[in-house]
């Protein structure tokens, strides 16, 4: 029996890697990537199209939105901006270790030795957020998806256990999927799929490893395209939940 399509947005870094693998147990997959000049736009790149060919996707897109790198305003994109980075002499501890009474000591404006720190731009919106990326690739994804008759959108937005980014929020992609139903042909079906949205980074690589998913192909680091930094945001956030789940991350670090 012929499964539906949906599109899977993939940056090729784990969490829309983990994203495809879910789309994939019951549907054809027509995979996205979206260049918008991030720094390590071509590491990211030749992750999606390992990403694409581990899947054997038939349908994929590459589309450049590099209006974004000259609108500016995010680390992502402007090399004159700082990413932020988390002191490398941390390791990550499992959640239940940490003081969860103590936003200080979770957050790194105190704690002992040893304790995982977020840096302290994650008290509010990170720099490296990308002023409203995510509603230019969901507007690629639908516009695509009405062409080639795909009926689910599936990104790796995740907003329980990430930098904050607000449009990574459950009610941004329920805000949407309602523009979508409004804004395309009466007879479109297309709707968001947002399957990590709630999940804890160890939770994501629990999942991925339970699907076979080719972590191994993926790639986070925000600064580095040989060696992933271990130090920015993303890094951050990754080594953390391997640690949680008791995984080694099979890519290499400096």
């Amino acid at each position: 029996m012929k499964k539906d399509l949906a599109i899977v947005l993939v940056s090729g870094g784990m969490d829309s890697c983990v994203t495809a693998a879910m789309a994939h147990e019951h549907y054809e997959l027509a995979l996205l990537h979206v260049n918008y000049g991030q720094r390590t736009e071509d590491r990211e790149l030749r992750a999606f199209n390992e990403i694409a060919d581990h899947y054997q996707a038939g349908k994929r897109l590459t589309v450049s939105i590099e209006h974004l790198k000259v609108i500016g305003g995010s680390s992502l994109t402007d090399e004159g901006i700082q990413i932020p980075e988390v002191s490398p002499h941390l390791n990550p501890l499992p959640t239940g270790e940490r003081n969860s009474t103590s936003p200080s000591t979770q957050r790194g404006e105190g704690g002992g030795e040893g304790e995982f720190r977020i840096p302290h731009s994650a008290l509010r919106i990170p720099n490296t957020y990308v002023p409203f990326r995510n509603a230019h690739l969901l507007s690629i994804a639908v516009s695509w998806a009405e062409v080639i008759g795909a009926v689910k959108i599936f990104i790796g937005a995740v907003e329980e256990d990430s930098s904050g980014y607000p449009d990574c929020r459950e009610s941004f992609y329920q805000a949407f999927n309602k523009v979508v139903e409004i804004g395309t042909r009466p007879e479109t079906r297309i709707e968001i799929i947002t399957p990590l949205i709630h999940l804890k980074k160890s939770d994501i690589v629990r999942k991925g490893i339970a699907l076979k998913a080719p972590l191994h192909l993926t790639w986070s680091c925000y600064q580095n395209s040989d060696k992933a930094c271990g130090r920015c945001e993303s890094c951050s956030l990754r080594l953390k939940g391997f640690s949680e789940a008791g995984v080694k991350d099979p890519i290499p670090y400096t």
